[in-house]
Parts: structure tokens; sequence; C-alpha cells
């Protein structure tokens, strides 16, 4: 069965990365609680790369920002849909809400979409 994946980058203050995961440990198990199958989160490290458009070149980084790149594994989209729907009403997230603000995430420069797992292989 494909599974359905929803994927981001975003733009983080570097000094705010340990707090952003704080959070979003916290955020992921709420997705998790209501059936995501997989949360993860990752901070950029080797974003200088000879070819392709990098990810601070995608993210417009400015001085002091790097990137995280992360998604949630679903069973499908219409899944997905259900999760997303569930969690938005959840009262843990909102509670986040001061927590995102402290961390200074500029939403604007996040890109993020829905894709259907094509290629799902595991060691």
């Amino acid at each position: 069965m494909p599974k359905y994946v929803d994927g981001y980058v975003v733009p983080v203050k570097t000094k705010h990365l340990k707090a952003y995961f704080a959070m979003s440990r916290k955020a992921g198990k709420v997705w998790i609680d209501h059936g995501a199958l997989e949360y993860r989160e990752c901070g950029g490290d080797d974003l200088t790369v000879a070819w392709g458009l990098p990810f601070p070149k995608l993210a417009k980084l400015k001085k002091g920002e790097t990137v995280v790149f992360a998604w949630i594994v679903f069973k499908s989209r219409k899944d997905r849909d259900r999760v997303n729907a569930a969690v938005m009403k959840d009262r843990r997230l909102a509670g986040m809400m001061d927590e995102a603000k402290k961390i200074e995430m500029d939403s604007k420069r996040m890109t993020y979409g829905g894709f259907i797992a094509g290629v799902d292989l595991v060691a």
C-alpha cells in the first residue's frame, strides 16, 4: 500500500534550533497520537553543495539561520487529511504557539507539500 508524505523546509534561527527541536518533539507526539506513522525533523548540517538548488537559496536563508527539513508519513492522503484535521483541533498544538513565537520562525519562507510515496525502501 503506498504511503503519503507531507514534506517541509523551514528556515530557523540557528541559535533557536535546540528550542525548535524541543517544540517539534511535542508537536510530533500530537501527530503520532492522531495516527501519523512517522514524524521526522532534521537540522541543516552540510548545506554547501556544488550542484542543484541549495537549501539556503531555496529558503532564502538570512545570516544566523539554518534550514529544517522535515516530513510526516501517513497511511494515505485520506488518512493525512483526517490526521491533520484532528491535529489542528488539538489543544496541545495551540499551546505551542507561544513557543513558536520565541523561536522566531519565518513561516512565510516555509515550503510545504503533500507527496505520494513512490519508493519506500528500508534497510
